[in-house]
């Protein structure tokens, strides 16, 4: 070989993993190979299932029985200690089989109770934690295949254990730099291992420390278990770089490549001489046989027998500690803690990094020269304690038994018995128990006799390791070296890479014999530079006359005591944090909450500042000038910011929203007291008026009171009053003052009394009254109201005319109040009296001028007194026509002033209304019968009177569809009240007239309740089939996805591992997991408008309900947030039966490291990641944060309360959906339990979506023109635009739309009110927030110029809802209440336009119901019902209004609007309030009956539709009155419904 040459490497180099050894067999001796067993295994279940209790004694009673025993004995060969730990450093270079396999499978010691190690307080339920090692896969399914470990290393004599069992492990340890391995700061020792993947990191069992320390990067994983393992790998790690500089040195040209190979070349060569001619001889006391050659048919794989055998007599001799000493034979004394011993304790001294007595290589160098001059422990049957019992302990124990653990080892390797083992190897059988040590038998007999009662004194279960122990004396026994000679026999024979095999080219015969004669001794003095002197020739061996003999042969005790076991906690120190972590994300939804009501606070306030804007520049300008102060309103009650301001004959206090919160009215002569107070900055004031509270106001300064005082006299001089004026303490004023809580007493007694004498009520039913209630009665008698407490009492205001009136008349002696005699005459009047009085009372309250007459424009003011509570609807002209028609109906046409003669005839056909008026008093409740008897109602009828002479005709027949007015209660004149009618309302009650209904077409059969409920079941089966029908099949689907994923974990994924350490959690998790990705999945398809708008006009209407996709969305999502929270607890939970995610922060590595094998690798450490690393640190974790942030903040927004304070926010928040699809991708996509799944859900449901959003987004961005912009009253706007191109819809359909002049994004849905005839779009927009009261000024009018042009807008949609479903039945009921009636206007003009061109239309009659407050909140509406009317030639539609804005229907004003509603409606043919031929009612609609009126007028039809749309508390009606008439078994009708 020529030197510096590219090809300086001449021979095939081994690989580092043990591939391609046997060219043959390539994966003969890899890492992962799996062990070959010299027996056949016995395996409980002949397949994988270990042989345990109670056939095999427990562990640990074996252990201590047979191993226990007293250290301090010597070697019976005078053999070293460093012979014992190069044979562990032998082993870590050909077999591991410590690497916990996955699945997660435990083979646990259950310590005996009592036992003086594990368990000092006698508990009895210690158990140690074993877990099964590694196997190979293919292995363990069936008896003729049993489990076969794997090998983690590589099973040659490589030199593994110093150079790594893969190429990268290689790459890691080396320096890349003069074929040297990597040192740290130190060039004694390798640089401390960074990787993870690389080195084994145990806790310290003597420490109980968070975590393990770095470790030096060795090439065995577990080569930093004690420092005497690894001072052998720092001797061999300082000698490969000694041979690479001497190499350097000689071959300067080299590289680092060539350096390196050819080093560890000799190093691995030299590796394989001492232990093969060196090391092997001594631990058997033979010597192998000469080598042959290479053998290729000879399989080298370790065997589970060597394994066992060689590691049991090693950890026989391991003493209790290890003596350090120098080159001048200077035996060290040791330091430990605050104590000095002479040897290194090795019960302490298990993966410790920084060893006190362990810093620099001198101390190394003095460890090794300890080792070979110290003689190790006895060869026999006893294991020392500090490997016995104080063995590093897995998961959370800190120590373990070794022997036990071992045994455990065997039994989970399928180990055969001993006496099957030594048959088959040849060995002479044995047949006594004393027999297999007949020394043993002879000096220490008990060992084997407990033995063989721990085995029922069967010898055949004896098991291998054990019974190789026990014939160990001096050497090991007959078996184990048998099962070790054949094995290190195997791997020379079968090495191709063997030093000695001349045919591969490595070595010469010249550097062959070189190699045979380098001992470990040359090495230690190569390395060290000792002088050879002081070393013996063989380090192995100790024998009389070598250099520096031990002091004494080591005992326990003259050594430390062990640490003794502790369990680690991993949760611990992480409560608080923890708890902490899980309130914070169980607060996303309340700081969401929080935020949501914030934002709608601001959007309600800025929705009430832009309505008060215009109320207060008016009010302002009336009320500038006032003065400021605060009131004092009492002891216990806040004081209030308030204006004050003086006015002729008046003072007005008004609050900061200009609102008027009281008038006190100057009027003489009364007699006003002005207080004023004289300390406390004298800034009080108090103003005494008789017969009102009192008025306390506290000004800022002295000066402000002064000029407030000055102008207060000023007003009172002005209306002629007399007033008195002094100071007092400001404590005494407030004591003196009157306050408005005390007066509301003082009423309300007032009251208890006036009612209790009018309707006989008992004293006791009055009201319990106070101690001094002769006084408080007498107070409260002597009282008297003032106008605006009268007005008040009766729910008005004090400037209405019917205040005026009934004050005036009330108000005998005229000083402006009344007292409790006054207010009792007029109250018993209208309580008790006939109609006549009645009338007659009526008669003089609007008599004004007192003439005894009423004329024409009296009775106008009596009308609009009646009409102020519905916000004066009627114009002058509507009134006087009123007025005529009545006259001229009653024969009065000529007359200009009635008498009372003339008044009562006009009132002559309601009596019986008349009989039943009171006068309704705010907190006194009408008797139930009254309601009852004078309730009323329109019912429809066949046979009753017909609104119009062009119906005559159809009245005739029996198809007629035509409707009464309202018929009166009208009962059998013998019919007699009851006792408690007659008794409150006198004799003159004594007929009762109710309601006659129309008479029964079929004949009617009182069912059982049980039978009325089966009906109504039936009815609502029918009602929502499609429903039903959905709903199962999608929780149908989702249960099915979470059986099988239950499934799964439950019966099929044990390989995972996962279900046998936390089953009923995962299995839930898993089920929930996969519900949830459905669920969340196709949620997309019920927001697919376009499509759903498309599929409700096909076939697939008859079997979906797709009207109902909002309401499917919504239980979608909360059944979806329900799971959610459930699969949150579950992970989070530190439970193990809860969640496999709460395994992550209370599961030792080795098990997570099966769990999530791409997230972890088992390096030994034990400790789990705190919770936070889980939470925040890691994909899952941060992603599933995040998640549950989102999924707050969308279902807060969401919430119906908070949809309609703030529409945009719910509109904003809910596009996170794109941010929580992105984020259920990530979270899912990290696989950390099973294989992403969440996009066979998701794919196919986002293709859709994304292109129906597709399609909306092609129309948003085509700008819409304005034609026409008008304001209405009750704030609404009415927009009329351009119809787009191609644009088609059907009634009832509604659009979204976005204004550019206020954002193109923000986007509002409202329902079309133009008819699909129609050439433009039209829409009714009330302003009910910020958005729409923005829009309403933007379309304003245009004030100058009269060019401007309207904002134009973007237009998505048309979109269907269930309104359109109106056409499909024979009669059909609409229902509208408030802005819900826009779908109607839609469908009711195209019913009529359909009609008119003689379309065909199934609907044959619409009923429709308009309940409104007023008639005046949509007079829009009543317009598209004028036309209505005017085109409707068939009679099709049929138009209901109700209006609820009115007193009790018994209360003295709406009787008087009911008989001149009637009288109009009879005269003229239309509502007096509406100017309709349409019926108008007063009160709410009673739906039921009016429901059962129409299944007498449509008795041949089997089915009739209601659609209903308004506020919740309408639609809930409207639906209680069909169930209730869905438990007859008569017609069935089917309600659709909208709510806003």
């Amino acid at each position: 070989m020529v030197e510096g040459a590219q090809n300086s490497i001449s021979w095939e180099v081994q690989r580092f993993d043990g591939w391609y050894n046997n060219l043959m067999e390539h994966r003969w001796g890899t890492k992962g190979s799996r062990l070959q067993r010299l027996v056949p295994a016995s395996y409980a279940d002949g397949v994988y299932q270990p042989l345990r209790e109670p056939y095999l004694p427990n562990p640990r009673d074996l252990s201590n029985t047979a191993m226990r025993g007293p250290a301090g004995q010597p070697s019976r060969r005078n053999r070293t200690v460093l012979g014992v730990f190069f044979g562990y450093h032998v082993l870590s270079d050909l077999v591991s089989v410590e690497t916990p396999g996955c699945p997660a499978e435990f083979l646990n010691i259950y310590i005996p109770r009592g036992d003086p190690v594990f368990d000092p307080d006698k508990r009895g339920d210690v158990v140690l934690p074993f877990q099964r090692s590694r196997w190979d896969r293919k292995t363990g399914q069936s008896p003729s295949n049993p489990r076969d470990l794997t090998n983690q290393v590589t099973g040659w004599l490589d030199g593994s254990a110093i150079y790594g069992s893969s190429h990268s492990w290689s790459d890691t340890l080396r320096s890349f730099s003069g074929g040297q391995l990597a040192s740290g700061a130190d060039p004694a020792f390798p640089r401390k291992s960074q990787d993870p993947l690389l080195m084994w990191m145990a806790p310290d069992p003597a420490r109980e420390q968070g975590r393990p320390e770095e470790m030096y990067a060795f090439g065995a994983q577990r080569g930093n278990r004690e420092p005497f393992l690894q001072a052998l790998g720092l001797l061999w790690f300082r000698y490969h770089n000694l041979c690479a500089s001497r190499l350097a040195r000689e071959h300067p040209h080299w590289g680092d490549e060539e350096l390196f190979q050819h080093a560890r070349k000799r190093v691995i060569a030299t590796y394989q001489s001492i232990a093969m001619y060196e090391w092997l001889p001594s631990f058997l006391k033979q010597t192998p046989p000469e080598y042959a050659g290479y053998h290729p048919f000879l399989d080298p794989s370790i065997s589970p027998e060597f394994v066992v055998a060689s590691e049991q007599f090693f950890s026989t001799m391991v003493p209790p500690g290890v003596y350090m000493r120098d080159a001048s034979c200077h035996f060290q004394r040791i330091a430990n803690n605050a104590s000095f011993s002479g040897a290194l304790r090795v019960c302490n001294s298990y993966w410790s990094q920084e060893h006190p007595n362990l810093r620099s290589a001198k101390d190394v160098d003095a460890l090794l020269l300890g080792m070979v001059s110290q003689i190790a422990e006895r060869e026999d049957h006893v294991v020392v304690e500090d490997v016995r019992d104080f063995w590093p302990g897995p998961l959370k124990f800190s120590r373990t038994d070794y022997v036990a653990s071992s045994l455990q080892r065997g039994r989970d390797l399928g180990l055969p018995s001993y006496t099957k083992a030594r048959a088959a190897l040849g060995l002479p059988p044995i047949s006594h128990w004393q027999d297999i040590n007949p020394s043993l038998s002879r000096s220490n007999g008990t060992v084997l006799e407990a033995t063989a009662a721990l085995y029922n004194q069967d010898l055949s279960r004896l098991e291998l390791l054990p019974g190789g122990l026990l014939e160990s004396h001096g050497d090991p026994g007959p078996l184990f070296s048998t099962i070790v000679l054949d094995q290190f026999v195997r791997l020379r024979d079968g090495d191709r890479y063997w030093f000695e095999n001349s045919r591969n080219g490595l070595f010469s015969k010249e550097e062959i014999a070189e190699i045979r004669n380098t001992s470990l001794r040359d090495i230690l003095v190569a390395v060290t530079n000792v002088d050879p002197r002081a070393l013996q020739p063989n380090v192995f061996f100790w024998l009389a006359g070598d250099p520096c003999p031990q002091p004494s042969q080591l005992s326990t005790k003259d050594l430390p005591a062990c640490v003794p076991l502790f369990i680690r906690d991993y949760f611990k120190g992480s409560g608080f944090g923890f708890g902490l972590t899980i309130g914070t994300l169980c607060c996303f939804p309340l700081v969401s909450l929080l935020s949501a009501w914030i934002v709608a606070r601001l959007r309600m306030r800025n929705f009430k500042r832009l309505q008060r804007q215009d109320r207060q520049s008016i009010m302002s300008e009336k009320l500038v000038g006032g003065v400021e102060a605060s009131e004092w309103q009492g002891r216990k009650e806040p004081c209030r910011p308030v204006l004050v301001h003086l006015q002729p004959g008046q003072i007005r206090v008004v609050d900061g929203r200009l609102t008027v919160l009281r008038t006190i009215q100057l009027r003489p002569p009364q007699q006003v007291n002005l207080v004023l107070s004289s300390n406390r900055g004298r800034r009080a004031l108090l103003l005494k008026i008789p017969k009102e509270y009192d008025l306390v106001l506290l000004l800022n300064t002295e000066e402000e009171r002064q000029a407030l005082v000055e102008n207060i006299r000023g007003a009172l001089k002005e209306s002629e009053l007399s007033f008195q004026e002094w100071e007092q303490r400001e404590q005494e004023l407030m004591r003196a003052a009157v306050t408005r809580e005390q007066r509301s007493h003082l009423l309300e007694t007032f009251f208890r009394h006036l009612f209790s004498q009018v309707l006989d009520i008992n004293q006791a039913d009055a009201g319990t009254l106070p101690l001094d209630s002769s006084v408080k009665v007498r107070e409260a008698l002597t009282c008297e109201l003032s106008r605006a407490e009268f007005a008040e009492s009766l729910g008005l205001k004090p400037q209405d005319m019917f205040v005026e009136s009934m004050f005036s008349l009330a108000d005998k002696d005229g000083n402006g109040y009344l007292s409790f005699r006054e207010f009792l005459d007029i109250l018993v009047v209208f309580m008790k009296g006939s109609p006549e009085e009645k009338s007659r009372l009526m008669f003089r309250m609007y008599d004004f001028d007192g003439n005894g007459l009423i004329s024409k424009d009296e009775f106008i003011r009596m009308l609009r007194s009646f009409i102020e509570i519905s916000n004066n609807c009627l114009s002058k002209a509507q009134l006087t026509e009123v007025v005529e028609s009545m006259f001229r109906e009653s024969g009065f046409q000529d007359k200009e002033e009635l008498t009372w003669e003339d008044f009562h005839f006009m009132l002559r056909d309601h009596d019986s209304d008349l009989r039943f008026t009171q006068l309704c008093v705010k907190g006194v409740e009408v008797p139930e019968v009254i309601k009852n008897l004078c309730r009323r109602a329109s019912y429809i009828s066949q046979e009753k009177i017909c609104p119009s002479p062009r119906m005559n005709a159809h009245c005739a027949r029996n198809n007629v569809k035509t409707e009464a007015s309202a018929q009166r209660l009208q009962c059998p004149m013998d019919t007699d009240p009851p006792q408690e009618i007659r008794r409150r309302f006198g004799k003159k009650v004594t007929s009762f007239q109710p309601l006659l209904f129309t008479e029964a077409h079929r004949e009617k059969f009182q069912h059982s309740r049980r039978h009325q409920t089966l009906q109504q079941f039936k009815r609502f089966v029918e009602n929502y089939r499609r429903h039903i029908g959905c709903v199962a099949v999608f929780y149908a689907i989702t249960g099915a996805l979470f059986l099988e994923r239950a499934y799964y974990y439950a019966f099929a994924a044990h390989h995972s591992g996962i279900t046998d350490t936390t089953r009923v959690g995962i299995i839930l998790s898993r089920g929930t997991a996969a519900s949830i990705s459905f669920m969340f999945s196709y949620i997309l398809l019920t927001m697919c408008r376009n499509l759903i708008t498309f599929l409700r006009e096909t076939f697939l209407n008859r079997y979906i309900p797709f009207d109902a996709a909002v309401d499917f969305h919504r239980l979608i999502a909360s059944t979806a947030i329900i799971l959610t929270g459930r699969g949150c607890c579950s992970r989070v939970l530190p439970v193990p039966a809860a969640g496999a995610a709460a395994l992550g922060f209370s599961s030792p590595l080795s098990v997570l490291s099966c769990l999530f094998p791409g997230l972890f690798h088992d390096d030994g450490s034990e400790f789990p990641q705190k919770y936070y690393w889980w939470f925040f640190q890691t994909v899952p974790g941060l992603t599933g944060v995040l998640l549950l942030l989102a999924l707050a903040i969308m279902y807060v927004f969401a919430s119906h309360h908070f949809r309609r304070r703030s529409f945009r926010g719910f509109w904003l928040t809910h596009h996170l959906y794109i941010f929580l699809y992105v984020l259920l991708i990530i979270h899912g996509s990290f696989a950390l339990i099973q294989v992403p799944r969440f996009h066979i859900f998701f794919l196919a449901p986002a293709i859709i979506y994304v292109g129906d959003k597709l399609v909306s987004l092609s129309r948003k961005k085509v700008e819409i023109s304005v034609v026409k912009a008008e304001l209405l009253p009750s704030g609404v706007t009415h927009l009329r635009f351009q119809r787009p191109q191609g644009f088609e819809y059907k009634s009832g359909q509604w659009v979204r739309i976005a204004c550019l002049a206020l954002g193109t994004t923000e986007y509002h849905p409202f329902t079309l009110t133009s008819a699909p005839h129609e050439d433009t779009l039209s829409l009714h927009i009330r302003a009910a927030g910020p958005w729409t009261t923005r829009l309403r000024e933007i379309y304003s009018p245009p004030t100058g110029d009269t060019s401007a042009r309207y904002p134009k807008l973007y237009l998505d949609g048309p979109f269907g809802e269930g309104h359109q479903e109106w056409h499909k039945f024979e009669v059909s009921v609409l229902v509208g209440a408030g802005i819900g009636v826009t779908p109607f206007a839609s469908i009711l003009k195209d019913l009529v336009f359909k009609s008119s061109v003689s379309c065909q239309v199934f609907c044959k009659k619409i009923y429709f119901i308009w309940v409104t407050r007023t008639q005046r909140q949509f007079e829009w509406l009543a317009d598209i019902i004028r036309e209505v009317e005017e085109n409707d030639h068939q009679d099709l539609v049929s138009v209901h209004i109700y209006i609820t804005q009115l007193a009790e229907k018994f209360d003295l004003r709406t009787t008087m609007l009911y008989i001149c509603e009637r009288h109009f409606q009879k005269v003229l043919n239309r509502s007096l309030f509406t100017g309709l031929r349409s019926v108008t009612h007063f009160g709410r609609p009673p739906f039921e009956p009016f429901f059962n009126s129409l299944q007498e007028v449509h008795p041949q039809v089997r089915k009739i539709g209601v659609f209903s749309c308004g506020p919740p508390g309408m639609t809930k009606n409207v639906e209680k009155a069909c169930q209730l008439i869905n438990k007859q078994d008569r017609t069935h009708f089917s309600h659709h419904y909208e709510n806003f």
